[in-house]
């Protein structure tokens, strides 16, 4: 229980903890807070007010972590103890910067959106807690950190997570099962941990990218492939007219369709292929 508020308008706060399991307890929650709500106010000599769960949800946090060798964070131009170094940077540059620290977490969060949403949990909810469990110390701070271990690289991610592997859409929606059925994950521990490991791999990627060519370079790349597919590409094309658009830094669909024009007639095979049999 707690108290907010001034003695001319006090309120009082008091908290229901609720073990939902693999549910993820909404329905539950607000089905107790209204069923309690009448006789809390009259041992408090109060009155009822609100009676809803709350988005942050931090008795109900996942912790992942992962080390990750030098080797494989190299790219052409750096060796991996500089990528280290640059990703360290990177985390104590959010550590110590609210601004940079609502973009790490939006990396994070890329990645655990995604799998939120394809296993029908309510993303809002978690963006809401997430960002909330952020700021708890009265400043915003990023949700994971990156160090040096060694000769390689570890990261640790602390967020907190209210998802369910039964009940609501899942009842309903094909989709979210087969997400389940593909991740192999029936409680809703496990898949809180899945989500949060993929949230901690698009941090590093991004991170990692922030740390060597520039996330730019990355961004153009993805946004040459999208060109490329509505310039008409199919399969191995996309690659191929992708990298001629980048290299010509003309990334329109005018351009990717110049590309694939020629591409096709240099490989006569492939153009027939992609307009199908006469």
């Amino acid at each position: 229980m707690r108290t907010l508020g001034e003695p001319a308008d006090e309120m009082i706060v008091v908290h229901v903890l609720v073990d939902c399991r693999d549910a993820m307890g909404a329905n539950l929650i607000n089905t107790i807070a209204e069923a309690v709500a009448d006789r809390l106010a009259a041992l408090a000599g109060g009155r009822v007010g609100l009676r809803i769960l709350s988005n942050l949800c931090d008795k109900r946090c996942v912790r992942v972590r992962c080390r990750v060798p030098a080797e494989v964070l190299a790219t052409d131009e750096m060796d991996g103890q500089a990528v280290i170094d640059g990703i360290v940077n990177a985390s104590r540059f959010a550590e110590l910067d609210p601004y940079r620290a609502a973009t790490h977490n939006k990396g994070i969060m890329n990645g655990v959106d995604a799998v939120v949403i394809a296993t029908g949990n309510d993303w809002r909810a978690v963006e809401a807690g997430a960002h909330a469990f952020a700021a708890r110390s009265g400043r915003y701070a990023p949700l994971s950190i990156w160090r040096r271990d060694g000769d390689g690289l570890t990261g640790v991610l602390e967020m907190p997570l209210a998802l369910g592997t039964v009940g609501g859409t899942l009842r309903v929606h094909p989709s979210a099962r087969l997400s389940l059925e593909i991740m192999g994950v029936t409680e809703a521990s496990d898949l809180a941990a899945v989500a949060a490991a993929v949230g901690l791999a698009s941090n590093l990627a991004a991170v990692r990218a922030l740390a060597t060519d520039g996330i730019q370079r990355g961004h153009m790349a993805l946004h040459a492939r999208s060109v490329a597919l509505a310039a008409g590409a199919e399969g191995a094309e996309v690659e191929s007219v992708a990298a001629i658009i980048v290299e010509a830094r003309d990334i329109t669909v005018e351009a990717a369709r110049r590309a694939l024009t020629v591409l096709r007639a240099a490989s006569p095979g492939a153009a027939s292929h992609a307009v199908g049999p006469s």
